[in-house]
This record gives structure tokens, C-alpha cells and sequence, in this order.
């Protein structure tokens, strides 16, 4: 997807900006639910996340370097986190992708857990807690197409609620002049000030 002019809408259901958020592009399939894991029980009235669906739990670990991300796919993407608030600590915000018309199956959610896995561990700026990238599953040609669209609409919407998981930083694309550098005894770096926060590149 080219970088365009794209609107998006933010419903606050209860008119709490740090609380649940409704949000899509106008334009796309696609509705996000963002909700923090002391709003659980609330968010489980949303018939958004009580279908098939792409899921991510948030968090941080003082001992990483890395925030962390789990991403999972389900059929009921709140009775699976629920089961994750019993077994998962790390993570601190759920954002839940789901069809508004209704219309993804296993086979979707599954190719889009799939594509989503791969491209974060690649990518590298989130640490994915799980265990391993799922194999392709199959699916037909014109179904691909239409889900690698929904990559990109999920990509969007998530680094506009602050989680650019899958925004690659190329450090080839930037000026040398833009670069700051950091010498020390046994250490050497640079890095530069990005959109969302300063970032040290690997050598």
C-alpha cells in the first residue's frame, strides 16, 4: 500500500481516552479493538472481539531490551485472552482485529497469524513471545491478495495506536549528517531521532 492521505476513527465507548478504543480506517474492513487488561471484563460486551480474529497482548519485561508482543488468531479472541490472563504476565494492552462484515474464517485468521509472526521476527522491533512462526497455510490466490490488504490496514492501525511493530527502520535511507554517534571504551554506536523515540542501530 502506497503512503496516501487515509482517515481514521477513534470511538471511545465509555469517553475514556485511556480506555477501550474502536478503531478503523473509514474506507477499509477492518475494526481494531485496543483495551487495557484492567478492562477485560468490559471489553467482553464488544461484539468485535467475540469472532474470528487476529490478536495481540503488549507488554514490557525489565530484564529485555525489547517490549514484547504475542500474536495469536481464534475464532473467540476474548475467551482466548482471557485464558491468556491466567497464563501470561508480560502483557499490559490487547489489540483484537477483526471483519466487520463478518466475514473471516479460520483460514483468514490463520494466514494472517502466519504473516504477522513472520514479519515481526524479521522486522525485529518488538520480541514475539511465541514459540515459533506457524507454516503457510494454504489458501487460494485471490484470498492471499485480498489479506496481504488487511496486513497493511492492521500495520497502520496498529503503529497509530503506538505500536509500530511492523515499521521497518532502513538505516540506509537516512543522511549521514541526521546520524548521531556515541564512542566509548568498548563501545561504539550510532542511531538517530525517529518518529517515536530515538533509536540505536545495530552494526
Amino acid at each position: 500500500m502506497s503512503t496516501r492521505p487515509q482517515t481514521i476513527q477513534i470511538f471511545l465507548p465509555d469517553g475514556n481516552a485511556t480506555s477501550i478504543k474502536i478503531v478503523d480506517i473509514t474506507s477499509r474492513m477492518i475494526t481494531a479493538v485496543l483495551f487495557p487488561r484492567n478492562k477485560l471484563a468490559e471489553v467482553g460486551s464488544r461484539d468485535e472481539v467475540r469472532k474470528y480474529g487476529i490478536y495481540f497482548l503488549f507488554g514490557e519485561d525489565e530484564e529485555k531490551a525489547k517490549p514484547i508482543c504475542y500474536i495469536g488468531e481464534t475464532e473467540d479472541c476474548y475467551d482466548r485472552i482471557k485464558t491468556h490472563n491466567k497464563n501470561k504476565d508480560f502483557w499490559n494492552y490487547a489489540v483484537v482485529f477483526s471483519s466487520k462484515s463478518n466475514t473471516f474464517t479460520k483460514s483468514h485468521v490463520k494466514f494472517l497469524e502466519y504473516l504477522c509472526i513472520k514479519h515481526a521476527n524479521e522486522i525485529g522491533r518488538y520480541e514475539t513471545d511465541n514459540q515459533s512462526t506457524p507454516s503457510k497455510p494454504y489458501i487460494t490466490e485471490s484470498m492471499e491478495a485480498d489479506l496481504m490488504d488487511n496486513f497493511e490496514t492492521i500495520k497502520i492501525l496498529l503503529s497509530t495506536l503506538g505500536f509500530p511493530i511492523f515499521e521497518e527502520i532502513r538505516k540506509a535511507t537516512l543522511k549521514k549528517k541526521e546520524l548521531l554517534y556515541c564512542k566509548g571504551k568498548d563501545a561504539i554506536a550510532d542511531g538517530d531521532m525517529l518518529d517515536d523515540g530515538f533509536v540505536v542501530f545495530k552494526e
